[in-house]
């Protein structure tokens, strides 16, 4: 007898999923036997590489390049995968930067572009997702966001900014979507070993979390695939769930 695969069947879309968090999140919910898309902003030999290893361990998946932080490329990234797949069941909104400097100094620039694919493409991409979910009584989002949203960091204001703002966004999506089936939760990473914290003061950071240590981008995508495949989470909505090795405690 075999076990069948919590999202067998279903279809999972996953925002900058080319590399580190959003890699491991594509990796976890394909082992759940959900065909996922692979969005990509630049590199289609990143995306590829994660189709080719989900290809390897048995799932199915493609990469679909789309800018999170452009309204119409978002419109047209769904619509290519409703046109393909009729139905999208999961949807993750990973895709993020960071432009980091002292609130005095940060340029006009670089706070829009942070809130635009780190808030915006939130939005953007929930709100086009949710005419098909609504349609189809049933759905899971879940929206990574960051303790650094919850706590604030010095030369974050925009990163921070953006990510509490993802927080609101996805309460007020919860109660919106509950009543016809859908469940929209929040992750909040930690520091977790990427590209984007390769260059930080490890020892500082260290020294603010109880376990000692940096996660991994799978400590991120276990929580995910939890909210998004298990039967238990159908429960949990409007929640944001930290992954940060006790840096922050509420």
């Amino acid at each position: 007898m075999t076990l069948s695969k919590l999202l067998e069947g279903q279809v999972a879309l996953i925002t900058g999923a080319s590399r580190g968090i959003g890699r491991a999140i594509a990796i976890s919910l394909a082992k759940e036997g959900a065909e996922v898309i692979i969005n990509y902003s630049s590199s289609l030999e990143k995306a590829n590489e994660v189709v080719a290893e989900i290809n390897s361990l048995g799932g199915k998946a493609y990469p679909l390049q789309a800018d999170i932080a452009d309204e119409n490329s978002v419109n047209e990234l769904i619509k290519t995968v409703l046109n393909k797949n009729n139905k999208i069941d999961v949807l993750v909104n990973n895709a993020g930067i960071t432009k980091d400097g002292l609130l005095m100094r940060m340029k006009t620039d670089d706070w829009q572009k942070v809130l635009d694919l780190n808030l915006s493409g939130v939005f953007y991409c929930t709100r086009a997702v949710s005419r098909q979910m609504l349609k189809q009584k049933k759905g899971r989002i879940i929206n990574i966001t960051s303790v650094v949203g919850l706590m604030g960091n010095p030369g974050q204001a925009n990163y921070s900014a953006a990510k509490a703002g993802v927080v609101g966004l996805t309460q007020s999506a919860a109660k919106e979507f509950a009543s016809r089936g859908i469940t929209v939760n929040a992750v909040a990473p930690g520091f977790i070993s990427t590209d984007m914290t390769k260059d930080l003061n490890s020892e500082a950071i260290l020294s603010a979390i109880p376990l000692g240590r940096f996660g991994e981008p799978e400590d991120v995508a276990g929580t995910v695939k939890f909210l998004a495949a298990d039967p238990s989470a159908a429960y949990i909505t409007g929640q944001t769930i930290q992954v940060d090795g006790g840096m922050v405690m509420s």
